[in-house]
């Protein structure tokens, strides 16, 4: 398959039947076939350590195919059936890539994030029927094996370490179980594309589990068709510093660079985390002859910060996904590191992927590329908080992104979750943009994040980005502050590049020309040290809106009771918040009755205590 460059190689290929475009429909079969045809080429580079002077453990195409055959066998004689999955809490290293894939062949796996406390993982585990659970064995680097024993406490399994510097008494680890299976499948797989072979958890950390379904068909759609987009092959290296629990480590930089026979470099256990590989970046990029950056807008920012001490020279893209990518950081990093920059739209809902920019065409600011092949995308008009399915918006025209195609999930495990995302036929992303007239598709924020001040609909990606013209900003989250008039205001919650130094209300004074129009103008700037994160680096925003109700309500329990002091706390309680105000001293019921009148235009339940 050649390199798409435009729309039309997408639309030129499509006329020929997807079997004979894709011929392997599952993930086994693109691994099965990448071993056939490059055995002996490296798919694994693992880094243990962030030591340069540290040989690095090296995995071949044939090795991993035996390492996915001996998992499956081991979790098929663990009884693991169809309807049964694997849970698997580990990051993203050789053992677990057997565990990721050998589970689908045997059942189902079901990555979940290392950072989730141990009820949620284990509510995660019991939706998903886990009867294994394989985690990251005890180590000095991450700390992955108490919460699965908390996890285990919560979910009775049997529970099956990977072992890394130390064996766990009384458990057969995962090494083991594998060692004694053959190197060949010792049953016949159910290798339907249709059928449901991942769950992958979605959303934040709170509130009920939400498992989407991912068929064999789903995943290797996506994975089959990125590498004409990134011009990859068998001699591309990527560093995949993503964990395998989301999609991008799993599929959109993982199962993709597999299908072909490219390499990728895992560094450590800690992946992009581990602060001494990313102060080595480089020179790791070096020694292995990278090719290709796997990144989120926030990885970015912090190799800008990295000096350049190596021949990068081998480097041709970095791509980057999880969030809108900021035009000036884009252009930032071309011109610090000569390397091209791409944007990728996905989602966990789609196996990873909606579009992706190509290198071969040039970096239109804004867009996120072109579809997959054989899928369709489309904004949709949003009035009065419905999408309207039926209706088409113009090019250039912003509405909500929805999508369809092969790669589509069947919809989440329960689903009664399914509506308002997977709706007659199409999945209704809630990602706010619009379709150029080049068919390129843009994002421009969330439905959800849409701050509706009075009658105006405000879009905060624009006002974020008119804030990331200001010489002095490095990052920018605009979010919904309650406000008894409007409704909602805009916050803005600004990061300052090193060494610069301004006023928050200054900092407001001078982007306030470049906000797209007058209500979009934030009430609020707060100078911060930094945005919260999620684990694979996108600016986790719930918290950013609890810390502007709590802002809000400090404001106005202030001007009530100006000589007490006070103390806000607000909470995401399944999705819905509510806050407690505490002024200290006696209790005062007409005060507690002032504030509760204050608060009645506010839609966020709030309890007021003394003392």
């Amino acid at each position: 398959m050649k390199a798409f460059t435009s729309l039309a190689d997408i639309e030129a290929l499509e006329q020929r039947p997807l079997h004979e475009v894709a011929p392997q429909r599952t993930p086994y079969g693109l691994i099965r076939a990448a071993a056939e045809r490059f055995g002996d080429r490296e798919a694994f580079t693992y880094l243990p350590d962030a030591d340069l002077a540290t040989p690095a453990r090296r995995i071949g195409y044939r090795e991993l195919l035996s390492m996915v055959h001996r998992a499956a066998n081991a979790f098929r004689a663990l009884g693991i059936g169809p309807g049964d999955s694997v849970a698997l809490l580990a990051p993203n290293m050789p053992e677990a890539h057997a565990v990721l894939w050998g589970a689908q062949l045997a059942g189902r796996v079901c990555p979940i994030n290392t950072l989730l406390q141990p009820d949620h993982i284990a509510a995660l585990m019991q939706a998903a029927n886990a009867k294994v659970l394989v985690a990251l064995g005890p180590n000095a680097e991450l700390a992955v094996w108490p919460t699965a024993l908390q996890a285990q406490a919560h979910h009775a399994c049997t529970l099956v370490p990977i072992v890394v510097d130390e064996a766990v008494p009384g458990l057969s680890s995962l090494q083991d179980l594998m060692a004694a299976q053959p190197d060949t499948l010792s049953f016949a797989p159910d290798l339907n594309p249709d059928r449901v072979v991942a769950l992958f958890h979605t959303g934040g950390t709170t509130g009920a589990p939400k498992l989407a379904q991912h068929t064999a068909g789903n995943e290797a759609h996506t994975a089959w068709f990125a590498h004409a987009y990134y011009d990859c092959n068998e001699h591309s290296v990527e560093v995949n510093g993503f964990p395998l629990f989301h999609v991008a480590g799993a599929f959109v930089y993982g199962l993709a660079l597999l299908a072909i026979g490219a390499r990728q470099v895992l560094p450590t256990l800690s992946g992009m985390r581990n602060t001494g590989f990313v102060r080595h970046y480089w020179r790791f990029c070096e020694r292995e002859g990278v090719t290709h950056l796997a990144c989120v807008p926030t990885v970015l920012a912090s190799l800008l910060g990295v000096p350049i001490d190596a021949d990068i020279s081998r480097i041709r893209a970095a791509y980057t996904g999880g969030s809108p990518l900021p035009t000036e950081l884009a252009q930032r990093f071309e011109a610090a590191t000569g390397i091209a920059v791409r944007n990728i739209l996905g989602m966990t809902e789609c196996a990873g992927l909606v579009s992706i920019e190509p290198l071969h065409a040039p970096r239109v600011p804004g867009s996120a590329g072109w579809r997959l092949p054989f899928t369709e995308v489309h904004a949709v008009p949003w009035r009065d908080g419905e999408v309207k399915l039926d209706e088409r918006c113009a090019p250039d025209e912003t509405g909500v992104v929805v999508l369809r195609g092969p790669h589509m999930s069947p919809g989440y495990l329960d689903a009664k979750r399914n509506a308002g995302m997977f709706e007659r036929g199409w999945i209704v992303s809630g990602d706010l943009g619009h379709i150029d007239a080049d068919g390129r598709v843009h994002l421009t924020g969330r439905a959800k994040d849409v701050i509706i001040r009075g009658s105006h609909n405000i879009d905060p990606g624009l006002v974020e980005d008119a804030f990331l013209t200001h010489p002095a900003v490095a990052q920018c989250a605009v979010v919904a502050e309650p406000d008894a008039y409007a409704g909602e205001v805009p916050a803005a919650f600004v990061v300052l590049r090193a060494g610069e130094s301004v006023d928050a209300n200054a900092l407001l004074r001078e982007v306030t020309p470049q906000v797209y129009e007058r209500p979009a103008v934030p009430k609020r700037v707060v100078i911060v040290e930094a945005l919260p994160l999620t684990a694979v680096g996108k600016v986790f925003k719930p918290a950013l809106r609890l810390r502007a109700i709590e802002l809000r309500l400090a404001d106005l329990a202030r001007e009530l009771a100006p000589d007490r002091a006070v103390q806000v706390q607000a909470v995401d309680d399944g999705g819905r918040q509510r806050a407690t105000v505490r002024f200290d001293g006696e209790a005062d019921e007409a005060l507690a009755d002032r504030l509760q009148s204050a608060l009645a235009a506010i839609a966020v339940p709030t309890e007021v205590r003394f003392g």
